[in-house]
């Protein structure tokens, strides 16, 4: 080995520094890292940004799932259809008799189907569990929150007996936007 690769394979390693006049004369040190290095910043970056959206999107659901257990393991069906129980444990980092718990209780409510895993082999053939489209599950809160509503507007009348009965004066409708015939950029003049 030379001098000059061992010159090489420390400027590798670290940055590159380069000194550049900016309009005043004045010599400013940039830093230039290599590629590698920029790329891993960047990925730790994005995985930062993914990480903090993940848990936005876990505290949301599990608002509407009830809890952040059931709320993973949405998630996981939806990154993963067709999983385990065992499967969704190694994914979520939950324990597996929670995570059958928790499916047994979403699949009482619809919220995921199971079906038997098809397997050649002899043995016990596992369920694998899928979750319900978010149209659907937002559809079912839609349906939870309007009951809770009308419940609340009709108390004078659930707590007076002589009155006739409750009317259902609050209904909340969700479209798909994909469903509307009317696309808002039509209505707004532009194509």
């Amino acid at each position: 080995m030379s001098a000059d690769d061992t010159t090489d394979d420390a400027s590798e390693d670290s940055p590159e520094e380069i000194d550049v006049e900016n309009e005043s004369d004045d010599a400013v040190e940039v830093t230039v890292e290599d590629d590698e290095s920029v790329r891993e910043r960047l990925e730790e970056e994005a995985d930062r940004a993914v990480e903090g959206f993940d848990d936005r999107f876990v505290d949301l659901l599990a608002w509407v799932l009830e809890t952040e257990t059931r709320a993973r393991i949405y998630v996981s069906l939806r990154q993963q259809p067709h999983s385990t129980s065992e499967e969704i444990a190694e994914a979520t980092g939950l324990y597996p008799s929670t995570v059958r718990e928790a499916l047994a209780e979403l699949h009482d409510e619809e919220k995921v189907t199971r079906q038997k895993r098809e397997s050649d082999g002899a043995g016990n053939n596992p369920y694998e569990y899928s979750a319900m489209a978010p149209s659907d599950l937002v559809s079912d809160v839609v349906d939870e929150v309007q009951d809770q509503l009308n419940t609340v507007f009709n108390l004078d009348s659930y707590l007076d007996a002589d009155e006739s009965e409750a009317d259902e004066p609050v209904t909340i409708s969700v479209e798909d936007a994909s469903d509307s015939d009317d696309d808002p950029a039509d209505e707004a003049g532009e194509e």
